[in-house]
């Protein structure tokens, strides 16, 4: 099932990369997690427990508390839907709130920490990318983790207990 649930994919980097790892302290700042299960190869763990190519961390057991920052591309919605069937973690996406994925969100997330200002990703080989390509968003599944965005201090916008209109 390569293509919609492996983890990160290695491919050239400016703009043809699905891999953007999430900077440590951005992470730590949310808390412990039990899993990252789109842990990149060579990757700081952000959990204790990771899942990172060749397996599939989308169609893998989840328990505990979940980080996700899943591989930007085609297959964020199921990245969301999986999250919203565990309901226990924090998911970041780019905060694109036309997409499928959003439309998930919208119905199922318990808050949403918009930052005030972008963040910069790492490449796989380290180095810090330009700023992502789109504004991001920290998309909390449980009350404990709308929680951790209070305490966290990344600065920007937390938004909960919204209606939906479709």
């Amino acid at each position: 099932m390569a293509g919609t649930g492996m983890a990160h994919v290695e491919r050239a980097y400016e703009g043809a990369t699905n891999d953007w790892w999430t900077p440590p302290e951005l992470v730590q700042a949310l808390g412990e997690f039990d899993l990252d299960p789109c842990a990149g190869v060579g990757q700081t763990p952000l959990a204790k427990h990771v899942y990172c190519p060749p397996q599939d961390g989308l169609a893998l057991p989840w328990e505990g508390r979940v980080w996700c920052n899943p591989p930007y591309g085609p297959h964020v919605a199921d990245w969301a839907r999986r999250m919203a069937e565990h309901m226990n973690g924090v998911l970041l996406i780019f905060a694109r709130t036309e997409t499928r994925a959003w439309q998930q969100i919208w119905n199922t997330a318990t808050g949403i920490l918009l930052p005030s200002r972008r963040i910069t990703f790492l490449r796989p080989d380290g180095i810090k990318a330009k700023s992502g390509t789109a504004p991001s968003a920290f998309v909390a599944f449980g009350h404990n983790n709308v929680e951790a965005l209070y305490k966290s201090g990344i600065k920007g916008v937390i938004l909960e207990e919204w209606e939906c209109h479709f």
